[in-house]
């Protein structure tokens, strides 16, 4: 385990970030390397990856690209071999990749389930695990939970279902280690990412009424995680979504989530 919070921590320290080439992720590593991180980029599209190291790294930072496709059931002790395998010292872990399924789940493909779970749910606690191992004199997690793991959500069941684990997991497993490392949830909404395009999710109505950018969850999740903060909404309308959860029957959740995750 690590050790505790009496050993200074070395700083600003290195950032492991999965699914970095493009959208959060991406936002999440020029994040980290405007505030002096080094950064370990994971990703399986070598061409982005290599463009945004070789940005980030004219900016001063080391910034090591490592393509991997971390759809497979070791990709997580993989990804751990690699990392320490070249002597790179991780600080910070973000666990940022993930995928949507969309539709009726009567008619999902079980294959695409399945994806979804080993990148949303497995990977992460697979990653975070491992990494707490490494951690030296303290160091900090940042999982990317959403909005969607507070509701059920008909149309996107399983990977509302997700990330439902995701949040509880990390909350969790934030008050187990409070004192001895910092672990962040960051809970978005809809964001203009290639997300909804790759969940096929084209005749949805999520993101036609509020949404936001990859900068800002990436500006207020790191300060989030650096202010030792258990949840992150980065969004004034998601955190009014949120209280508005909380208040409604659970029945009229789910069919204001499923008119939402609907056609337009």
């Amino acid at each position: 385990m690590p050790r505790g919070s009496g050993d200074t921590p070395r700083e600003p320290g290195t950032a492991l970030i999965t699914g970095a080439s493009a959208g959060i992720g991406a936002a999440l590593a020029r994040e980290f390397a405007a505030h002096g991180h080094d950064v370990v980029l994971v990703a399986r599209r070598e061409e982005r990856l290599g463009r945004l190291a070789g940005a980030l790294e004219s900016e001063g930072v080391t910034a090591t690209p490592l393509v991997m496709d971390l759809d497979s059931a070791t990709a997580a002790m993989d990804l751990h071999e690699e990392v320490t395998g070249r002597g790179l010292d991780i600080d910070i872990l973000v666990n940022n990749v993930g995928v949507g399924t969309y539709g009726p789940f009567a008619d999902s493909d079980l294959d695409a389930e399945r994806t979804q779970l080993r990148l949303n749910v497995v990977l992460p606690v697979e990653l975070t695990r491992l990494f707490l191992e490494e951690f030296d004199g303290g160091g900090k997690v940042l999982n990317l939970g959403s909005m969607a793991g507070t509701a059920p959500g008909p149309g996107l069941s399983t990977y509302y279902a997700s990330k439902a684990y995701v949040n509880s997991f990390t909350e969790a497993v934030a008050e187990e280690l409070r004192g001895e490392v910092d672990v962040t949830l960051v809970c978005p909404g809809p964001v203009d990412t290639e997300f909804a395009a790759r969940a096929g999710m084209g005749e949805s109505s999520v993101g036609s009424v509020s949404s936001n950018t990859p900068e800002n969850v990436a500006e207020t999740a790191y300060a989030g995680l650096m202010a030792g903060e258990t949840v992150v909404i980065p969004s004034r309308a998601m955190r009014a979504v949120d209280l508005l959860r909380r208040v409604a029957p659970r029945a009229v959740v789910r069919r204001v989530t499923r008119w939402v995750n609907s056609g337009r």
